[in-house]
């Protein structure tokens, strides 16, 4: 437990922090027209690379029971390891193609996973 002291030390450090990180773009780029060429090269690079490592981070559970299980895929208790996580990612993929609405999308393979995870792989 922080002491009252601690406490509003650390309010202060996480709120000048936050202001930093407000505020510093703003310092540090000129203000003409056009942004640097390195903010709009990570402005390109940096959402596909972000979204396929959460894919990765959130498939690795399925992914290591995929390993682990080798030639037992089909069995009825290993179907609930990883076979909700794959069918949400194919909900989530075909979504996006067919609707290109990024919420629909997340939405529904977060609802189908969860149906999954609760209801049929129980």
């Amino acid at each position: 437990m922080l002491t009252p002291t601690q406490a509003i030390a650390s309010i202060a450090v996480m709120s000048v922090v936050t202001f930093l990180t407000r505020a510093l773009p703003f310092l540090l780029f000129d203000r003409g027209e056009h942004p640097p060429k390195l903010v709009l090269y990570l402005g390109k690079v940096l959402p596909p690379a972000i979204i396929a490592m959460l894919i990765v981070y959130c498939l690795r559970g399925s992914l290591s029971a995929l390993e682990h299980l080798g030639g037992h895929l089909l069995e009825a208790g290993s179907l609930g390891q990883w076979l909700p996580a794959f069918l949400s990612v194919a909900l989530v993929v075909v979504l996006h193609l067919w609707k290109k609405n990024n919420l629909l999308s997340i939405f529904g393979g977060t609802i189908l996973y969860m149906v999954l995870v609760q209801q049929v792989f129980v």
